[in-house]
């Protein structure tokens, strides 16, 4: 079967070249996909926002599977126009995208339908929202509704913080509409996780809870970012507490989306905040595979992903019993641009990835590049994000680092402390 991934990041990458193993992917397409992607797929410089191009050139070029990488698609309701043909596609549909792209959805969804969440209140008022975060002691965090591109939640620690949060979202609009309504709740305590499942609308099947690192340096410092690392599996869930979160939170959501005349597929990506006492909470919803946790996910995974995506689009899910991996522990540490998050710099030459090609323990996936004749070249503001597996959490981050040091372009900015987490907290994985 001929397939196509929508996206053009690390996370798309990684869908592709796990597709790429699959016994029944006879081509894979990509739109408009990177310079790393361009090597095993065929990438087409498309919209993607124009729906109508991207249903035409899926039937022209016979394409029997579509498979949704990032959330605004999504958001614009790529599916429901899939979903009018005969082509299948990967992911939910506009109403059930709203879990991602309205803060207010979800929380209120969560609320009905009792999955552990933060306390909250929602507000389309400014002067409302104002007096209340005047009654408030920090810390608690504000979020815009919509979707901010990862930057509409903000932990607040006083209060002249909070009152410029509520007059950029609510008055100067830096988000425009995405924060015509803002959700202000409780700040929870604790560690995160991110935790990601296959689901049809009916069933799930949970993939490896994974731990990403949002913050742009080292010891989560610095601005947020679309995520500079992740790694898989983290310690401190373990098979007990997987169980608890796929019947309490993933299931239960799932469910609940039914309840309300949503059959949910694709992925369902779960925010968790771990208390002290492992109590899980959501801390928020996507509606996309996590970027970069699905890199460290994929690399990991054993079993072939095409009939599982292709369970998830008929609503066969049922009809797959579990997901094996490899043994180990996968890191991937993402390389960035100078000035990113904020002003990338683009056009610099890539150097090294030659010197970690075809190897058993190491990926490379793309995100923020072009290739130009035979050589690579920065185009965004997370470039690459280095993969690597080993057997303890101590030789995973060995590796992964050593092959960090084998590329560079100029202005080249990395974490040094992915995985670290892991040395800290171990609970066992049984």
């Amino acid at each position: 079967m001929k397939v196509l991934v929508i996206g053009s990041g690390g996370r798309e990458h990684a869908l592709a070249w796990k597709l790429s193993q699959s016994q029944y992917v006879d081509a894979i397409f990509c739109i408009p996909g990177n310079g790393g992607i361009s090597e095993i797929a065929d990438c087409i410089d498309m919209d993607i926002a124009n729906i109508g191009n991207l249903v035409a050139f899926t039937k022209k070029e016979g394409i029997g599977l579509v498979v949704v990488g990032p959330e605004n698609p999504l958001a614009m309701g790529i599916v429901d126009a899939f979903e009018k043909t005969d082509i299948l596609i990967f992911g939910p549909c506009q109403k059930g995208a709203l879990l991602e792209t309205s803060k207010v959805f979800s929380k209120e969804l969560m609320d009905k339908y009792k999955v552990s969440t933060a306390p909250f209140k929602v507000f389309s008022n400014y002067i409302d929202a104002r007096s209340y975060i005047d009654g408030l002691t920090p810390p608690f965090v504000i979020k815009a509704d919509g979707l901010c591109a990862g930057k509409g939640a903000y932990v607040i620690t006083d209060k002249e913080e909070a009152q410029k949060v509520l007059n950029d979202l609510m008055i100067v609009n830096i988000y425009g509409d995405a924060g015509n309504k803002v959700v202000i709740e409780d700040f929870l305590p604790g560690i995160e996780a991110s935790y990601i499942a296959f689901t049809d609308g009916n069933s799930i099947l949970s993939m490896l809870p994974s731990q990403d690192h949002k913050c742009l340096f080292d010891d989560d410092k610095g601005p947020n970012t679309g995520g500079m690392g992740a790694y898989t599996p983290i310690p401190f869930i373990n098979r007990s507490l997987e169980k608890e979160i796929d019947k309490d939170i993933m299931d239960k959501t799932i469910k609940a989306l039914r309840n309300e005349s949503i059959i949910y597929k694709g992925v369902l990506y779960g925010g968790i905040m771990l208390s002290e006492n492992n109590h899980p909470y959501v801390l928020e919803f996507n509606v996309r595979m996590g970027d970069p946790e699905t890199q460290p996910i994929l690399y990991k995974m054993k079993s072939d992903i095409f009939p599982i995506l292709i369970a998830c689009a008929e609503g066969k899910l049922n009809t797959i019993e579990k997901i094996e991996w490899r043994d180990g522990v996968s890191i991937c540490v993402v390389l960035a641009s100078k000035g990113y998050p904020d002003r990338p710099e683009k056009g610099k030459i890539i150097k090294g990835l030659e010197l970690l090609k075809n190897k058993d323990d190491i990926m490379v996936f793309h995100a923020g590049t072009r290739k130009i004749e035979d050589e690579f070249y920065t185009s965004g503001g997370r470039v690459l994000g280095v993969t690597a597996i080993g057997d303890t959490y101590e030789n995973a981050i060995k590796k992964v680092y050593d092959a960090v040091s084998c590329i560079n372009f100029e202005g080249m900015q990395y974490r040094k402390d992915i995985g670290k987490k892991a040395l800290i907290r171990k609970t066992g994985n049984n």
